[in-house]
């Protein structure tokens, strides 16, 4: 007789921190590729003129906007971060469990301090 459980209940699995990393790889890449499109007509717009882009400077000086832009460079450098262990982890660098869960830390931790570093420049 099988001790496997017959149904899996997600709220009592405790992922561990390689994988929470993976799938926030996943959503900041999500994220980052819906937000294109927001950002790249911003920047057509700041070209149009001069009008145009004291409007957008005006729009990105309003503290939720600077929140949310913020989110998307955490986005960023999370994705960086752990798109570079992804490629280590591709050349069998830091592929035994210590080294993986090291870098697992050192991505989270790295897009964070990067993150603080660019808010502290935009705010």
């Amino acid at each position: 007789m099988s001790t496997r459980p017959k149904y899996l209940n997600l709220f009592q699995i405790k992922l561990p921190m390689p994988g929470i990393i993976s799938i926030m790889h996943r959503v900041s890449g999500a994220v980052l590729f819906f937000a294109l499109p927001v950002l790249l007509y911003g920047l057509q717009q700041s070209l149009v003129s001069f009008g145009a882009f004291n409007d957008l400077r005006v729009f990105f000086a309003n503290w939720l906007v600077k929140l949310i832009v913020l989110g998307l460079f955490w986005g960023f450098f999370h994705h960086l971060c752990a798109g570079i262990r992804y490629l280590a982890l591709d050349l069998d660098i830091g592929v035994d469990l210590e080294p993986a869960r090291a870098s697992s830390y050192w991505v989270f931790a790295g897009g964070i301090v990067l993150t603080l570093l660019m808010g502290w420049k935009i705010w």
